[in-house]
């Protein structure tokens, strides 16, 4: 997602007996197919002849709960009216809307799928690129302005969509057309690996489980591990985050996504006691006075270099880690037409996050890690 900001029942008489079949099908297929272990968004059941997606956190603070049946063809649901959509898989082509969505669809090597998206530039991938140049994949418009008689033209199997709040005409729009669109909450995850397991999400709508499974598991058993080596470091360097807007300076929450990358990378977040999981909002005094002697600066908003902080304001130079040339960032990275690589892949990659930041708090621990996604202020 490209922004600066960084949610049944049967009839009584009938209850008994369709249950005791429902959930044996249920806990023998659930054992052999997609298990969600950290991702707290999203379930899926397995029953015969189809799945439920069960989305619990659409947006933050989303009160409703979407139920999605994926079917299988020939399937038909006893009762389709407790489904917020129903799509019939494995589908053939796809719309997503945020560039989060794309590695989910590389990695299960079903990315020829897409045949849309909002706002083509925002995407960095190379691969996917190439068939954006070919013409493969049409431009949308923008996430909260779709081109709705372009994509209704394109007609896919599914529209995977994410919203800030219920409130969507385009999307109430596509399903009157008989167009499934199923929300995807990946972005209100609050952990690492809680984002990436979403690769399940999408690995539904293909029947590509298996394989999903199997990258989940590399990049959680990589993760972990470099977690574990983390915990090697000698010191344990203190860490200053994000940067002025205006009069107002942004920094992650002691229990976001962000946050916790540096705790697992054995840094000293120094707002980690902070609760919420989202962005502080301070003034600039109290982040001077807290973190003017911090040894590690990173994220410093959308700044290149330090040439670019230094003229937004005098104060930057005020900080230990601006002195030390200990600024550390993700925006050098970038696709042929701008989009931005962490914002793109980041979620999906977890272990290679932090593997970068465990290069910058404790580069003795990983001689022979070149930073991926960050880069250091020249």
């Amino acid at each position: 997602m490209q922004k600066p900001i960084y949610i049944l029942f049967f009839l009584f008489l009938f209850i008994s007996c369709k249950n005791q079949q429902e959930t044996k099908i249920e806990e023998v297929n659930t054992n052999k197919d997609s298990k969600i272990e950290y991702a707290k968004g999203f379930d899926i059941t397995y029953h015969e002849g189809y799945k439920v997606i069960t989305l619990k956190n659409a947006w933050p603070g989303a009160e409703k709960v979407f139920k999605y049946a994926l079917i299988e063809k020939g399937t038909i649901l006893e009762s389709p009216e407790d489904y917020d959509d129903i799509v019939t898989i494995p589908i053939k082509n796809i719309v997503v809307t945020s560039t989060t969505h794309i590695p989910s669809l590389e990695m299960l090597e079903v990315d020829e799928s897409l045949i849309g998206f909002p706002n083509l530039d925002y995407i960095s991938s190379e691969k996917t690129r190439e068939r954006i140049n070919k013409g493969l994949i049409k431009e949308l418009g923008k996430n909260e302005d779709i081109n709705t008689e372009s994509l209704i033209e394109l007609s896919p199997d599914a529209v995977i969509g994410f919203a800030v709040d219920g409130n969507n005409k385009t999307f109430n729009t596509l399903k009157k057309t008989g167009i499934p669109v199923i929300y995807n909450g990946d972005w209100t995850e609050t952990t690492p690996l809680g984002k990436a397991e979403w690769i399940k999400f999408f690995a539904a709508f293909y029947n590509k489980e298996d394989l999903a499974n199997d990258l989940f598991s590399e990049i959680k058993t990589a993760y972990l591990n470099a977690k574990e080596l983390a915990l090697k470091g000698k010191t344990k360097p203190t860490v200053l985050s994000g940067a002025m807007y205006k009069d107002v300076w942004y920094l992650p929450q002691g229990k976001s996504w962000a946050a916790q990358f540096i705790a697992d990378a054995n840094g000293d977040y120094l707002w980690s006691e902070s609760e919420g999981t989202g962005s502080h909002s301070l003034n600039l005094e109290s982040v001077l006075e807290k973190g003017e002697h911090a040894q590690i600066w990173i994220g410093p908003s959308y700044y290149t270099t330090l040439k670019q902080l230094k003229e937004a304001h005098s104060v930057y130079e005020q900080f230990d880690a601006f002195k030390n040339d200990q600024v550390y960032s993700f925006t050098n990275k970038v696709g042929e037409t701008g989009g931005l690589l962490y914002f793109e892949l980041a979620p999906n990659r977890p272990d290679i996050v932090l593997k970068d930041m465990i290069k910058i708090l404790h580069p003795e621990l990983l001689p022979n890690h070149n930073l991926y996604f960050f880069d250091k202020l020249k």
